[in-house]
């Protein structure tokens, strides 16, 4: 079995190469490392099994392997942070990017699996989010470079479906938090580890009442993996991904500064634009077509994603 994993250096890909590298698969992991690192996936640079390509999925890509069986398109900035800072770059890759990896699934007769997004959903006004809902996004607001390529790329995954009868599926991946994420990534989860254990102000936009809802990325990964296991018995399966417990971002703060034994305070700051007040996931479609469901604690999560900020393994 060969798998491409486009952004597989990143945090969510490179532990989706981990995954099938340790299934015997072949695994071909692409990344300009923009925003992805070799540090994710140092560990398996000497597998005779994994191959890494540094490469821009939004230009023309090098010479493949030939049967590639399954492709996961996880390329794309994926926090704030980063897709503010490229803004051009970030609509060009769900855009040209997921166009480029879609003919590759197409001349290959591969499964194509596209990471999508909760932010999809916008400031939803349907709660918890079912995939049947359309969304409520600020098309030319700041956050719109990242909803919109991700609205784009899942419009044009599903009309290759259409038109060329290829074999799909779209994840709408929820808020996902572990180790490996970086600490200056603008991820909540980040922020307020790197803050606490920092000892410096624990910052949270508004008052802290907008929830979210976290799923540990080993779950997420199982989730992935089990969608492109039904390859042969889906067809366009929209699947939200993440995990239906939602907890306000003040509580998030007070779990985060605990479980550091921090002396942090936290303090105010204005609600950014366009920032969700709700987000949560209906995942009965999960339970039902993947027979999964997150089973890592959020508390366990935190802890653990904790020791690796702390230098831990």
């Amino acid at each position: 079995m060969k798998v491409l994993i486009a952004g597989g250096a990143g945090f969510i890909g490179s532990y989706l190469c981990e995954h099938y590298c340790g299934e015997g698969a072949e695994v071909i992991c692409l990344d300009n490392l923009i925003t992805g690192s070799r540090e994710n996936i140092v560990s398996l640079l000497n597998r005779k099994n994994f191959t890494f390509l540094e490469t821009n999925v939004s230009q023309p890509f090098p010479k493949l392997p030939k049967e590639i069986n399954f492709i996961f398109n996880l390329a794309s900035p994926a926090s704030p942070v980063d897709y503010y800072r490229y803004p051009l770059e970030t609509l060009r890759v769900g855009s040209a990017g997921t166009e480029n990896l879609l003919e590759l699934a197409r001349k290959e007769d591969a499964f194509f699996v596209l990471a999508s997004t909760s932010e999809i959903y916008g400031d939803p006004k349907v709660h918890p989010q079912k995939e049947d809902y359309w969304g409520n996004v600020n098309p030319n607001g700041p956050r719109s470079v990242y909803d919109e390529s991700k609205r784009y790329a899942e419009a044009v995954t599903a009309a290759y479906r259409r038109k060329y009868g290829l074999k799909i599926a779209i994840s709408r991946i929820f808020n996902t938090y572990g180790p490996r994420l970086r600490p200056a990534d603008g991820r909540v989860v980040s922020n307020f580890i790197s803050q606490a254990l920092a000892g410096t102000p624990v910052t949270v936009y508004g008052d802290g009442s907008q929830t979210r809802s976290l799923c540990y990325v080993s779950d997420l990964v199982t989730g992935l993996a089990r969608l492109a296991g039904k390859a042969n018995a889906v067809d366009n399966v929209v699947v939200n991904l993440g995990n239906a417990r939602e907890i306000t971002i003040l509580e998030l703060a007070k779990t985060v500064i605990f479980l550091c034994r921090s002396r942090s305070e936290i303090v105010f700051q204005p609600l950014p634009e366009d920032d969700p007040a709700r987000r949560c996931p209906d995942i009965s479609q999960a339970k039902a077509v993947l027979d999964w469901e997150p089973m890592v604690s959020l508390e366990e999560g935190l802890r653990k994603t904790i020791s690796w900020f702390e230098g831990g393994k």
